[in-house]
């Protein structure tokens, strides 16, 4: 009589098992490249958020918000909340404190004023592929969009040395500083409407993403000025470090910070670059309210001159 085997020998288990293997590390990369389409596509609606947001504030106010009030009370990210969907936070959030107030500290981003805004992540400020859950002092919160402050340095340097910024010469912007004591040489007190851009709409950056500094890093720290803003001075996702207004505010290398290097001085003006933490790019939204794509590749020029609002460059449609 014939006997019947029921069961797998220990060979033929181990060969289902490395089959089994080998679909699953066929299958991850897809599931991950899906996982992080899907996370791209969630900062690209931010942007287009943001934009709308944006052009809605200069159709109710005349102007752009200003990029910054100083160092610590008030960035964009606070002014446009009404137009993103965050009236309530808005309207929580103390912004009549400046440099020469009163008992400024109080009113700063993390003063007992305003904390309870500072310390909330709001979802249209984050992007999902930068998972990096920071927070900052009193548990404030960090985000991943900055808006375009030019293509030189943060202080919007015309010339160093005598000479044009470092081949990145200064032309009018669409953000500047409305503090009294501020940070800006030319933007000073002054805030700007879209028909200041004489580039075309199309041709200029509002805002891009920027990443998350981790063990103390202040990158993505946009409640807090310098950080609310990027330069086009370096290309996206650039292997070459920004320049943080402080030592201490630089922590390279640490995790997946960024390179970044000292802090500023005479000679080197700060400066940040547009990160993300997709493959290959940058999402940016330019003054047409249009959300493109940006490889890490594009021509330093044409990057440079997507910085400028009033530079006169011709930027070719096929050029980003």
């Amino acid at each position: 009589m014939k006997r019947h085997r029921n069961a797998f020998t220990l060979i033929e288990l181990l060969v289902v098992i490395a089959i089994i293997a080998v679909l699953i590390s066929l299958l991850l990369p897809a599931v991950q490249s899906a996982r992080e389409a899907a996370r791209r596509a969630q900062c690209v609606n931010n942007l287009k958020q943001i934009g709308l947001g944006m052009h809605n504030y200069e159709s109710s106010s005349g102007s752009l918000p200003p990029g910054m009030k100083g160092c610590c009370w008030g960035t964009w990210i606070v002014f446009v909340m009404p137009y993103v969907e965050q009236t309530a936070l808005y309207n929580s959030y103390n912004s009549l404190g400046s440099p020469t107030t009163p008992n400024e500290g109080v009113l700063r981003y993390g003063g007992v004023a305003n904390v309870t805004v500072s310390q909330s992540l709001i979802n249209v400020y984050t992007c999902p592929s930068d998972n990096i859950g920071m927070t900052f002092g009193n548990k404030l919160t960090f985000h991943n969009y900055a808006v375009n402050f030019g293509s030189t340095s943060l202080d919007q340097r015309a010339v160093l040395n005598g000479v044009g910024y470092r081949g990145a010469p200064f032309t009018n912007l669409l953000y500047g500083d409305a503090s009294v004591l501020g940070y800006l040489a030319n933007n000073h007190g002054g805030t700007y409407g879209l028909a200041r851009i004489s580039d075309g709409t199309s041709n200029t950056l509002l805002a891009a993403e920027i990443v998350k500094g981790e063990g103390g890093d202040l990158r993505g720290f946009t409640w807090w000025g310098p950080a609310s803003t990027f330069q086009t001075y370096l290309t996206p996702n650039s292997t070459l470090p920004d320049v943080p207004v402080r030592v201490q505010y630089c922590v390279y290398p640490y995790g997946q910070n960024p390179p970044c290097f000292g802090q500023q001085t005479d000679a080197q003006p700060s400066m940040f670059a547009s990160r993300s933490r997709h493959p290959g790019g940058v999402n940016v939204v330019l003054a047409d309210g249009s959300v493109r794509f940006v490889k890490n590749t594009i021509a330093l020029p044409t990057w440079r001159a997507l910085g400028t609002a009033a530079g006169g460059e011709v930027i070719s449609a096929d050029a980003l």
